[in-house]
């Protein structure tokens, strides 16, 4: 649990003069800065800025926030991405889903966290989705991992015959995976399905790379599972749908090329459309930092809302460092039928390249709140300051994002005033990296929070590249750096 500093204490000295007080006060600010000690929620700090949102009736202030470590994991390790999920009405338990690293680690000799530093240079590296559960007590600790879906995976018999025959039927096949060579499962997003109708599962939506006839394309894909320690996958089949148990809980075996092979896994199918159409980015890319079709899931309603950035159809053929973004919303009543999601619909562009935002309900409001990734106003030395934004629409109108000012001009410098003003992580001159981050929802997507910290508004969750890592600062900016946790607080405008 984080500390709960406000000045430092005075204890043992009575009537402290003017000056002893001044030094102990710079003392506790310069021990905030360099992140040594965290905020608690009961801290008195007083708030030094403000800033409205939610059509100007709420206001966000910055400083008084719990920040902590989430997990600090071994260098051959990769952890962002971390939604944190309370699977059942009222308090815990609670579930970690995240995305980590893709090839099998080594296992360390008994009493030995330590490991060998690795590299993301494959293009496997971060392709898992893995989860764990905690009770409500040590939400802010990273849980043990008790499940993992989809490493890295090899094709079973039968793969290319199963094909022609959907060719010579006829059938349009869906959108082909990389089978050959593993699926990286990165971006999960996770949502209870239609309980109300006794649905029991819960479903997990991830990302794979599939290669299209203009390059590779980010592809939807979908699992389901009752404890978060099995998995479904869902695939096509003869007159529709088929979920298929995931390999990664079967015995596994060795390839010839040295990397593990799991027996009968599923062959996945590409999520479509209502129009039969596979969900699919709007444009070929490369790289582990990519964010289209990346997003959340939020249920209102009984409707599912699908909000995500995703490359501007119009900018594919410009540079990938400069294509422009736009945030969708696709919809769904029922996330088992055989075509899940409406067509997409355009909510906000443009948007700067890479940038990252999650949507969904806020806690205890009629209101979308979204986080997304900003630097703040001012620069340092080193340049901007990166940092996550934090707004709230006026109400529940898919089209009020639509009115918000996400960024300054210029935006692609992607400077705004709505930032947190997060302070854990940081190489220790200033430098941040804030990137991957999710937050804490009940299991229909929208916001909650720990039970200890329940009068606040969110809890964040996000990587730190920057940070030192368990082998310092100068190797992977993915493996073996530090998730950080953090709280923010809302209220109406009329409270200040």
């Amino acid at each position: 649990m984080p500390n709960t500093p406000g000045a430092l204490p005075l204890s043992g000295v009575t009537n402290p003069s003017p000056t002893l007080i001044a030094a102990r006060r710079r003392i506790s600010a310069a021990a905030l800065a360099l992140g040594l000690v965290t905020t608690g929620a009961g801290a008195q700090t007083p708030d030094t800025s403000c800033y409205v949102t939610g059509g100007g009736t709420l206001e966000i202030c910055r400083g008084n926030e719990a920040e902590g470590v989430f997990v600090a994991p071994r260098a051959c390790e990769a952890v962002s991405g971390v939604q944190v999920l309370r699977t059942t009405p009222g308090t815990g338990p609670l579930q970690a889903v995240y995305q980590a690293e893709g090839l099998p680690v080594a296992k360390a000799r008994r009493g030995d966290a330590a490991c060998a530093p690795r590299q993301a240079t494959d293009p496997l590296d971060g392709g898992s989705v893995r989860a764990g559960a905690m009770p409500e007590s040590l939400a802010t600790t990273m849980p043990p991992i008790q499940g993992r879906l989809w490493e890295v995976t090899r094709p079973g018999p039968g793969r290319e015959e199963a094909g022609g025959r959907r060719r010579r039927r006829g059938e349009t096949p869906p959108v082909p995976v990389p089978v050959s060579e593993g699926i990286a499962a990165r971006h999960p997003m996770t949502v209870a399905g239609r309980d109300w109708a006794g649905d029991a599962y819960s479903y997990v939506f991830f990302l794979a790379a599939v290669p299209t006839e203009s390059g590779n394309r980010h592809a939807l894909l979908q699992a389901r599972t009752l404890d978060f320690a099995r998995f479904d996958i869902r695939g096509r089949a003869e007159g529709g749908t088929a979920w298929t148990p995931d390999g990664a809980a079967k015995p596994e075996r060795r390839s010839r090329r040295g990397r593990s092979r799991i027996e009968d896994e599923p062959n996945p199918g590409v999520v479509l459309d209502e129009t039969g159409a596979p969900v699919v980015g709007n444009c070929a890319g490369q790289g582990f930092d990519r964010t289209d079709l990346v997003g959340a899931v939020s249920v209102v309603d009984g409707v599912y809302h699908y909000f995500y950035t995703d490359v501007l159809p119009s900018d594919c053929g410009e540079p990938a460092a400069t294509r422009r973004q736009g945030l969708y919303l696709r919809t769904s009543r029922d996330l088992t039928a055989d075509r899940v999601w409406s067509t997409a619909r355009t909510i906000a562009q443009p948007l700067p390249n890479q940038s990252l935002i999650r949507v969904a309900k806020a806690k205890d409001m009629e209101r979308w709140v979204v986080a997304y990734r900003c630097n703040r106003p001012a620069n340092t030395m080193d340049g901007p300051v990166s940092d996550l934004c934090v707004q709230y629409t006026a109400d529940l109108a898919p089209g009020s994002l639509a009115g918000l000012t996400w960024f300054s001009e210029p935006q692609a410098i992607m400077r705004s005033p709505t930032y947190l003003g997060l302070r854990s992580g940081g190489d220790g001159t200033g430098r941040f990296g804030r990137s991957q981050h999710f937050w804490m929802t009940d299991r229909y997507g929208n916001l909650a929070t720990p039970t200890n910290y329940r009068a606040k508004a969110g809890f964040l969750t996000w990587l730190d590249r920057l940070a030192p890592g368990q082998t310092g600062t100068g190797a992977s900016s993915v493996f073996g750096r530090p998730v950080y946790w953090g709280t923010w607080s809302v209220r109406p405008v009329a409270g200040r």
